[in-house]
């Protein structure tokens, strides 16, 4: 069963024709071998090539159950983690859940004293439940937001009530988060050893938070994993992904060092957000990679979009085009056509945005810009599954075409020994 994502590739041309890149097949093909045989760099995280086997019946029924029984009792579930630990399950909750988001609030993603606050506030006199994400337990933005809204619970219903009303996802066996648990008698899932956290949204990581928004998670993973039988297949022809993969690497060699993520729907944002920490850890290291960023149209067309349009000529996009599915909203009619808008009178928002996207990657690729589109028929958890693994495929190809460990992450740790030096942390 074919995937519903497609790759056009139409407006790449002159910068990549298709001999290009099916010029790089024994090289894909050899790389997917050393993917697949577990041989290659960062061989010991890969326990997400295999959806199915990272999410086993019981453990998401499980989730799905702590989640159902965490709504009953609350009005909110407060998500502290950074990075992998929030960024997918916002990814999809936005995008998805968009009657639910409220009832989802982050929190440890960064140490702003503001932001923190009017968490605190938006918090009081409601109901809530805490999720908390961290492997070790220690790090430092998610730790600090953990021990003030677990203090904010603990005060408002008691240390014994709150205990019933947070859950720790962690590591299986060791941490501070994993001692604390067992102290408290937290419920906890586990972060798979073998998963890093970017690659960790349909683990517990993100099927947590995602059940609580009421978004079917088995409909996620059965996306995800019909995506990865497909793309089993090492044919650059009939591999999306590892097609996508290549081309990304092709124009990288020809001086395109930045690739810009671009959807015309503003409920994509943490995708491309997700999508940025993704290729950005994977591929940012040895002074490679290309610099991911990304953009939300219709409105960046009135600030970057200058920029895009006639800028240095160093960056290609990458569109995302949602066929169908979407909100029935038309343009009214009206008694005079003083805006003159007359000529979309009856006509949907979506055809008209779907248009805008048609003109915006034309003109872009006469401006200079190659780009390519990954269209998809409609935003639903299934095909958003698909959309997951497809990136995370495509990216495990993309950096050992580099010739980087797409697994590792060294560079992060640079910024955490100045601000433990500089804040006193002992040993430091």
């Amino acid at each position: 069963m074919p995937i519903s994502i497609a790759l056009d590739t139409n407006y790449l041309k002159p910068e990549i024709v298709p001999e290009e890149i099916n010029a790089q097949k024994p090289v894909v093909d050899f790389l997917h071998n050393v993917l697949h045989s577990r041989t290659g760099a960062g061989n010991d995280y890969l326990g997400w090539l295999e959806p199915w086997k990272m999410m086993p019946v019981g453990e998401v029924e499980r989730i799905k159950a702590a989640a159902n029984k965490l709504r009953e009792c609350t009005d909110v579930l407060v998500v502290i983690g950074i990075g992998g630990s929030y960024l997918g399950a916002r990814a999809v909750i936005e995008a998805l859940g968009a009657d639910e988001k409220e009832r989802v609030l982050f929190a440890g993603q960064n140490i702003s004293a503001a932001y923190h606050k009017e968490l605190i506030e938006k918090l009081r006199g409601r109901k809530f439940a805490i999720n908390v994400i961290s492997k070790s337990g220690t790090t430092t933005e998610p730790a600090i937001a953990f021990r003030i809204i677990r203090k904010m619970l603990e005060d408002e219903v008691g240390a014994a009530e709150a205990s019933k009303l947070i859950i720790a996802t962690t590591d299986s066996e060791k941490g501070a988060l994993r001692k604390l648990a067992c102290e408290n008698g937290y419920e906890t899932f586990t972060v798979p050893a073998d998963v890093g956290g970017r690659f960790s949204v349909l683990s517990a990581v993100g099927l947590l938070p995602i059940a609580y928004a009421g978004i079917d998670v088995n409909e996620l993973i059965s996306g995800a994993s019909a995506c990865a039988e497909v793309l089993e297949d090492s044919d650059i022809e009939a591999n999306t992904a590892y097609r996508y993969a290549a081309i990304r690497n092709r124009l990288y060699a020809k001086g395109f060092g930045i690739e810009i993520l671009a959807s015309f729907e503003p409920r994509l944002h943490y995708l491309a957000e997700w999508w940025k920490q993704l290729y950005g850890e994977s591929e940012g290291k040895q002074g490679m990679g290309i610099f991911p960023a990304s953009v939300d149209f219709t409105t960046d067309l009135h600030s970057l979009g200058q920029w895009i349009q006639q800028g240095r000529r160093v960056v290609f996009e990458t569109f995302i085009d949602v066929e169908y599915g979407e909100a029935e909203v038309v343009v009214p009619k009206a008694s005079d056509d003083g805006d003159g808008l007359s000529y979309l009178e009856g006509k949907s928002l979506h055809d008209i945005n779907r248009e805008a996207y048609k003109a915006t990657a034309l003109a872009h690729r006469e401006g200079g810009v190659p780009n390519m589109t990954l269209r998809v028929p409609r935003l639903d958890a299934r095909v958003f599954g698909e959309l997951i693994y497809f990136f995370e495929k495509a990216c495990a190809m993309s950096g050992y075409l580099m010739g980087v460990n797409p697994f590792d992450q060294p560079g992060v740790e640079a910024y955490k020994r100045h601000m433990f030096t500089l804040l006193g942390k002992p040993g430091y």
